[in-house]
């Protein structure tokens, strides 16, 4: 609940832009890359809980999927396959970056 209602939060900020969800969906990879660094030797339920729990509600990739869809189907075809480029590369270049940068840190 904590995550979907962060993402509604950022949704009512920027409603109906697809690139809202690309920032969300940026932004929960790079937490999650935080999270398996630091979250190793917790205790075992603190992985679920923030990763599949809160990042899982806060991140939207089904809204991608639907974002998608609606830009090739209202004719934004160049859009749609930028979006759909855009929002792969951010979250993997993401989660690398918060991978990287949390072991750099501790």
């Amino acid at each position: 609940m904590l995550g979907a209602l962060a993402r509604y939060g950022v949704g009512t900020l920027w409603p109906g832009n697809p690139w809202a969800t690309l920032l969300v969906n940026a932004v929960g990879c790079l937490a999650m890359g935080c999270l398996v660094v630091l979250v190793v030797d917790a205790h075992p339920l603190v992985r679920p809980f923030l990763g599949t729990g809160v990042l899982g509600g806060f991140t939207t990739f089904s809204a991608y999927c639907a974002d998608t869809q609606h830009l090739f189907a209202t004719g934004h075809a160049v859009q749609a396959l930028a979006y759909l480029v855009a929002t792969v590369v951010a979250a993997l270049a993401a989660v690398t970056l918060g991978v990287v940068l949390t072991r750099r840190l501790r």
